[in-house]
């Protein structure tokens, strides 16, 4: 890569972002035409590219598993904050967007960043080698997680409807909140080998030659988080648009939810995807299930605190359709972790249950 490529890439992800958060101040609360909407999406599809640049930046100063780490944390705070946004500006009619959107994350990481990177990686060396320990015990998280945040509601009686009691909204609430920093205590302190690339040979990968100063790595820690902003503000302006597609289609409401989880985890999905080119598995998963993790472990306990004053139930149980997916979704994941080995044939029945889902979803 010449110079003076890489002074047009640095310059490029220095100014998008900042550009898109201008956008963003420019078009916030406000009714937008067409035009606008499309320059807004421009600016948001270029954000993520420019987030996927810092968060390599940031990576390949902190090293695994922290890179990842950083990126799958930001991206679920903005996440949180958009679906607590959306939650009390939407009325009645956003009671069940919090439990849509965490869903539609866990389906998309689960099923869609990590069958995606099995199969690239699977596509370049015959077989996707990652570390079963580490990818067995987030897996195990997120499993807890999402069957007692998103499964249990629909079968309690305590209250009407898929929803819980207060008691049982705090226990959820404070079982993600542990269970997430149990996780993150043992990803990042006591077994962080665990979470390391492994080479297809079960070394563990080196890290690349020639690591950004602290100075550039923060610096593009900086960035990363504007470019979220900018991603997942954007994607808010966006909705609206959004909302009336979905209308005019005659489109379910989870539809909504699905298009907000797509976009907020679009820098995930390419750098997920970029990594396994690399042969670097461990991190894709990493970034796949810890966001899964990330979303369940804070959206579920902020909007239970935010439900305090935001008048409305609050629906979390999902219906018998989504919770067989969930269910499915589960049990071929262990099937793939557990050999700590997967080829092509693991990452299109991700895949494919992915595309059941998004089918699902337009057409219940």
């Amino acid at each position: 890569m010449s110079l003076r490529y890489r002074r047009m890439a640095a310059t490029w992800t220095v100014t998008v972002p900042i550009l898109a958060v201008a956008v963003l101040a420019l078009a916030w609360g406000r009714s937008i035409p067409p035009v606008v909407v499309v320059i807004a999406a421009l600016f948001l599809a270029s954000s993520v590219l420019a987030a996927v640049h810092h968060a390599e930046v940031i990576a390949h100063r902190v090293g695994e598993p922290f890179g990842s780490l950083v990126l799958a944390v930001a991206v679920t705070v903005i996440e949180v904050a958009l679906i607590l946004s959306l939650t009390v500006s939407g009325g009645p009619a956003a009671a069940s967007l919090a439990r849509d959107t965490v869903f539609a994350a866990v389906m998309i990481t689960c099923n869609g960043i990590a069958g995606l990177s099995l199969l690239v990686a699977a596509l370049r060396r015959r077989v996707a080698v990652f570390n079963a320990e580490g990818t067995g015990g987030a897996l195990a998280t997120v499993a807890t997680l999402a069957t007692l945040s998103l499964v249990l509601p629909t079968f309690t009686t305590s209250k009407t409807g898929p929803a819980f009691s207060p008691a049982q909204l705090a226990f959820a609430s404070f079982a993600s909140l542990a269970l997430y920093g149990l996780f993150v205590l043992t990803q990042a302190v006591r077994h962080r080998e665990y979470f390391v690339p492994v080479e297809p040979g079960g070394d563990a990968a080196d890290g690349h030659a020639g690591a950004p100063t602290t100075r550039a790595a923060t610096g593009s820690l900086a960035l990363l988080l504007t470019a979220l902003v900018a991603v997942v503000g954007l994607a808010k302006v966006e909705s609206p648009a959004i909302e009336a597609a979905v209308r005019v289609a005659s489109l379910p409401q989870a539809v909504v939810g699905v298009v907000i989880a797509l976009l907020v985890l679009l820098p995930e999905t390419l750098a997920a995807v970029r990594a396994a080119r690399r042969a670097r598995v461990q991190v894709s998963l990493n970034l796949a299930f810890g966001s899964a993790m990330a979303s369940i472990g804070l959206t579920i306990p902020t909007i239970a605190a935010a439900s305090l004053w935001v008048k409305g139930p609050l629906l979390l149980g999902l219906d018998a359709t989504h919770i067989v997916l969930l269910g499915l979704t589960i049990v071929v994941a262990t099937l793939t972790v557990v050999p700590g080995r997967a080829t092509v044939l693991q990452g299109g029945v991700h895949l494919t249950l992915l595309a059941a889902f998004l089918l699902l979803a337009v057409s219940p």
